[in-house]
């Protein structure tokens, strides 16, 4: 599959999206010109298919072509998890692919410089009242007059894991703070009873649809939450999903499946199984919920086997699809829950799903340049279409449940030393964490560049403290000005506090230093950083 499926661009410009033609072998009209590697070039560090050398060629194709200052107008949640989240992971990947490296990696390098200006592109959209993001942006002009307010809960709340490896990477936290606030401001608008909607109003809070569920317009966010507080240590975030979590068993699980529901009442509102939901029990896996995730799991996989592959939408109480929801277009959910479940597990049954994927897929979606989309699966009509996430997630992780010895399941035995200006740091021991489109992040390339993250907090810190004193020092002057010409005192002890009623001098009060030891003037302080500012007013 991986070699029957261009993974690669040729030299010229690419001009595909987030999709190919594999019928006719001709680009597709793109969302907007991004080329299509950016979601699928490390697919081949991960299964070792494509050499060093074709690996830098990919790099040098990407530098010369993409151009992020372009009038375009572009989803700021597939732009991250397609184009910021597959930079980043190559860029962590680069050395594993047998790419030189320059000085400082994984601290710096072309990948990571490229996802930095893809990032801050995306800024514009959070500056809104509730630090919720706009859907859209343009890349040239922020976001546009007139942009709809109304975001799904899945492109609020799908940011931490690359935005803060990006702020760890680059030093610069306003990555990770963004998504931090778009975050916290989904957990403080959960209704009563503890769940989401799956579109909400960015300017003023308010739910504009109040369907509750794990599927589409919410899933990521669910995900996203495990997955950040594994990659972060943060156990706030693991505690924000366990309360979801409780919520969801409550009001949307019947039989081991997963219903709509309205989001203030609990009452059933679409008795549906969409095939994205098929992720969830690979995310319970990585909670240790792995009893609940098997019995879901193989609710999905009895569709499987009905259609050959997993419908958009299946009704629950018919057994059947839902009409214009019939279609397969290749999606890695429930070859992803399979893949994470036999890691957890090692259940021979996770492997006959893969086995039938992978002869499904052959049999059925196979063409001339790549694997078409299953327009209809009651009678496998083909779409002259195949979506980038086939490649980038779809293969990755039937490969991956494949190959048990692959690195990206290492446990620690073997580890990568890199030398950086900040030191010595391990990496390639394991644990990474897969971003919502597949792309691996390793959690020690984080710590690796912690030295420059802090360094640059440090420096911040600094700043305000020096600007505070010259604000302060500037309101001393314009007040004493204002007052008059300050005259000094004609005797000794002129002050009324040194005398008592009856004109005796009373003894001066002896000051006390603070610190036991002098406290270095503040310009001193900056010098340390190797740089003095001078104390002028």
């Amino acid at each position: 599959m991986v070699r029957q499926a261009p993974t690669a661009p040729r030299p010229t410009p690419p001009t595909t999206g987030s999709e190919s033609r594999p019928c006719s072998t001709t680009p597709t009209t793109a969302i907007w010109r991004m080329p299509f590697p950016t979601t699928s070039c490390d697919l081949s560090p991960v299964t070792g298919t494509t050499p060093g050398a074709e690996f830098q060629r990919v790099v040098e194709v990407l530098q010369d072509n993409v151009d992020f200052d372009i009038d375009v107008n572009a989803s700021v949640f597939e732009t991250n998890i397609r184009v910021v989240g597959g930079l980043l992971s190559a860029h962590l990947l680069s050395k594993k692919a047998g790419v030189e490296v320059e000085a400082g990696w994984p601290c710096s390098g072309p990948l990571l410089r490229m996802a930095e200006e893809a990032a801050r592109k995306l800024l514009p959209a959070f500056q809104t009242p509730t630090g919720m993001p706009y859907g859209t942006v343009n890349l040239l002009h922020g976001v546009n007059p007139g942009e709809t307010p109304v975001t799904c809960t899945a492109g609020i709340g799908t940011f931490i894991v690359e935005f803060a490896t990006l702020s760890s990477l680059t030093g610069d936290p306003v990555f990770e703070d963004v998504a931090r606030v778009a975050l916290m401001r989904l957990w403080e608008s959960r209704s009563d009873i503890g769940l989401v909607g799956n579109h909400i109003d960015v300017l003023t809070g308010k739910w504009v649809a109040q369907d509750a569920g794990i599927g589409a317009g919410v899933d990521s966010y669910f995900e996203y939450l495990v997955k950040g507080a594994i990659l972060l240590q943060d156990k706030k975030l693991m505690a924000m999903f366990l309360e979801y979590n409780k919520a969801i068993r409550n009001y949307t699980r019947f039989d081991d499946w997963y219903l709509w529901v309205q989001m203030y009442k609990g009452t059933v509102s679409m008795p549906v199984f969409q095939s994205l939901e098929a992720y969830w029990p690979g995310l319970q896996s990585l909670i240790g919920d792995i009893d609940n995730a098997m019995r879901t799991f193989l609710n999905y996989y009895t569709v499987w086997k009905q259609f050959g592959g997993l419908p958009e939408f299946y009704n629950i109480p018919q057994g059947y699809t839902v009409e214009k929801r019939e279609g397969y277009p290749l999606r890695p959910e429930l070859i992803e829950s399979a893949m994470y479940l036999y890691r957890a597990t090692g259940d021979p049954t996770l492997l006959e799903l893969g086995r039938d994927a992978v002869e499904s897929i052959e049999k059925i979606s196979k063409v001339e340049c790549g694997f078409a989309t299953i327009k209809d699966l009651r009678d496998h009509k083909l779409d002259n279409r195949m979506e980038s996430f086939f490649l980038a997630e779809t293969v990755k992780y039937l490969y991956l449940l494949f190959d048990p010895t692959n690195f990206i399941h290492n446990n620690g035995s073997t580890f990568d030393e890199v030398i950086t200006p900040y030191g010595e740091c391990i990496l390639g021991a394991g644990g990474y964490i897969f971003n919502t489109e597949a792309h691996p992040i390793d959690p020690a390339a984080l710590h690796c560049c912690r030295r420059l993250k802090e360094e640059q907090w440090e420096v911040e810190a600094l700043m305000r403290e020096f600007y505070s004193l010259k604000r302060n020092r500037s309101r001393f002057q314009r007040k004493t000005v204002s007052s008059g010409p300050w005259e000094p005192p004609t005797g000794r002890f002129s002050s009324p506090e040194n005398h008592d009623r009856t004109g005796e001098k009373k003894p001066a009060k002896q000051k006390m230093p603070l610190l036991s030891c002098p406290s270095q003037p503040f310009t001193a302080k900056l010098a340390l950083l190797g740089q003095v500012f001078l104390d002028s007013s």
